[in-house]
């Protein structure tokens, strides 16, 4: 039997004589297997024995009524038959079942669950309220803008301590007058606001960070501090935790946290029952162990996985091969990769292009071998030849070597930059400074110019220096004598107190003993860099001297971590010591 026409428009009725002239379904599970919306069909009549045969009107849904508001032409109602099966008013399209407009309520709820900092507000309640230690400030000076959308409260006795310490050049001394400034500037129109509202507090994005979602409350009222009897109350760290204390009893529906570098404060706020935190804002990694190395392993089955699409050409000598394949989103600009298995050659290599779902691998040179040594040096394992390739390399401009000691960071340094001075003359002269910080007591001022004053903090130069010397054995006494001459004043060493405002044109910088630098200091070492100067910094991480600097807030850390991926950087993490069997036993197990 032919089927009855399609409808003209959507979700129409069938004409009488259409639906009359269909027949009557057999079963109930084959006229819903034939129905294409199931849902939106009627529940099926519950049988009735009743001797007349009921009487059902067709007629659109509201809601489709509502949708096409063009009025349906009046059709007379339609006797059925008494069936036992459920009556299908339309097979072609059935229009789907209304559903409900979403409430104001859930409309909320799912804009929450999707905005990072609505959803902390909806899980986490009101914003938290952090009372900053002094020290926080001083290590710091912008930790007023860190905390997001949280409030900062400065008590009185914060802003005595800041005024202590703003005379003097040294870097705290700095930092103070920068957070006085934003001070001042933040409290311009304090008196005025303290006339209309007196606890309405202080916008954080008013001076430009925008980042900064929170207010700023000054402690302008005398507070009833109740402390133990065995802490002096004129000491200040004591008089903040009689602040933290009075806030948490006048907000007692508020988190109130006390954040300090001080670990002796955390100690007593917690023995009171005060929450305290440390400052993580300044760390760049939470784990020393997740800082990128600048090497990675391939995987046994590298090339069977990558081999499709491959190209492969050779160019001044080096060979590139171009891949594409699951681990270039993981490779980087600059990252050295090798691929070692038991019984074949080694392969090394450095990524030297990435360009969308491709990377160009390239291979390296050989320093391992005694034809290619560097100022008589050449390497002794995997990590100091992808070093050496970075430090010749005229396109790397930031270089950054991190090892245990031992693992010839200074000395592979020394060499390439006496190389490129002396012999490429591709630089003018090599600058040397490191970052005056004592392992135990001081000694005194020193006497002399600059770099007599510097000299007592560069015996590991000197010592490199006479390893380099003594390798040349053909030129005799004189000619040693005279190579030292030469290299000596191509070498000049500097303070780093005096390097601001300072550019250097064609210089190879040295920065020895990087680690101990704040992550501003780096900054200002850095920008320095004139034209075709190419800066190294060395570090060790285990050996961090610095008060309130750890591994994740280092400045060796933070230029690690910012620089990598940068085509004109590179980063060597060295692991295995070559100093001498006791150094490197030493280092195991002391």
């Amino acid at each position: 039997m032919p089927l009855p026409k399609p409808p003209t428009k959507r979700a129409d009725m069938l004409t009488e004589e259409d639906y009359a002239s269909q027949p009557k379904p057999a079963k109930a599970s084959r006229s819903k297997a034939g129905t294409r919306n199931t849902d939106a069909a009627p529940p099926a009549l519950p049988e009735v024995a009743a001797p007349a045969a009921p009487v059902l009107e067709l007629v659109k849904p509201q809601g489709h009524a509502a949708r096409n508001p063009a009025p349906a032409p009046q059709r007379p109602p339609i006797v059925a038959a008494p069936r036992t099966a459920p009556i299908v008013a339309d097979k072609v399209d059935a229009p789907a079942a209304p559903t409900p407009e979403p409430s104001s309520a859930s409309k909320a709820r799912a804009a929450t669950t999707t905005g990072g900092s609505r959803r902390r507000k909806v899980d986490d309640g009101p914003a938290k309220l952090f009372v900053l230690d002094t020290n926080v400030l001083l290590h710091d000076p912008m930790s007023l803008f860190r905390f997001e959308e949280h409030d900062i409260y400065l008590p009185m006795i914060t802003l005595e301590e800041l005024d202590g310490h703003k005379k003097g050049m040294t870097e705290v001394a700095r930092n103070a007058r920068q957070v006085s400034r934003d001070l001042d500037g933040l409290a311009a129109d304090m008196s005025n606001r303290q006339q209309v509202a007196p606890d309405s507090g202080i916008a954080l994005a008013k001076t430009g960070h925008v980042e900064a979602k929170g207010k700023l409350y000054f402690q302008t009222t005398g507070m009833a501090i109740e402390l133990p009897m065995g802490l002096p109350q004129g000491k200040a760290d004591n008089q903040i935790l009689g602040v933290v204390q009075a806030l948490r009893n006048e907000h007692p529906g508020r988190d109130v946290v006390l954040v300090s570098k001080d670990i002796n404060m955390r100690i007593k706020a917690r023995a009171l029952g005060l929450p305290a935190e440390d400052y993580f804002n300044d760390k760049t990694l939470e784990d020393g162990d997740l800082l990128y190395t600048g090497v990675l392993p391939l995987p046994g089955d590298f090339w069977e996985r990558h081999a499709k699409g491959m190209e492969s050409w050779q160019q001044g000598g080096i060979t590139y091969y171009r891949i594409t394949g699951p681990m270039v989103p993981s490779l980087l600009i600059n990252q050295f990769v090798y691929y070692e298995s038991p019984g074949a050659a080694p392969w090394y290599g450095k990524v030297s292009e990435i360009t969308g779902k491709s990377a160009v691998l390239r291979t390296l040179k050989d320093y391992t071998n005694q034809k290619h040594s560097v100022w008589g040096v050449s390497a002794r394992n995997r990590e100091q030849n992808f070093a050496l390739n970075l430090l010749m390399d005229p396109d790397c401009d930031f270089v950054t070597l991190t090892g245990s000691a031992g693992t010839g960071k200074t000395l592979m340094t020394l060499a390439s930059a006496l190389s490129q001075v002396l012999d490429e003359r591709r630089y003018t002269e090599i600058i040397v400074t490191r970052v005056t910080v004592p392992v135990g007591e001081d000694i005194g001022f020193l006497p002399g110019t600059e770099e007599e004053k510097m000299s007592p903090w560069m015996g590991a130069l000197d010592d490199n220096l006479e390893v380099l010397a003594r390798g040349d054995s053909s030129a005799g006494e004189w000619g040693r004598a005279a190579t030292n001459e030469l290299v000596r004043s191509k070498i000049k060493i500097k303070s780093m107190n005096f390097m601001r405002g300072r550019t250097f044109l064609n210089k190879f910088l040295i920065i020895d003993e990087a680690q101990n630098l704040t992550p501003k200091q780096m900054k200002t070492l850095i920008t320095r860099a004139g034209p075709g100067t190419k800066i190294v910094c060395l570090g060790n991480l285990a050996q961090i001297d610095t008060p309130y600097l750890t591994e994740g807030s280092s400045g060796l850390t933070y230029a690690v971590d910012k620089f990598k991926g940068w085509p004109h950087s590179g980063h060597v993490t060295l692991a295995r010591g070559e100093r001498s069997r006791l150094a490197d036993f030493a280092s195991e197990v002391l």
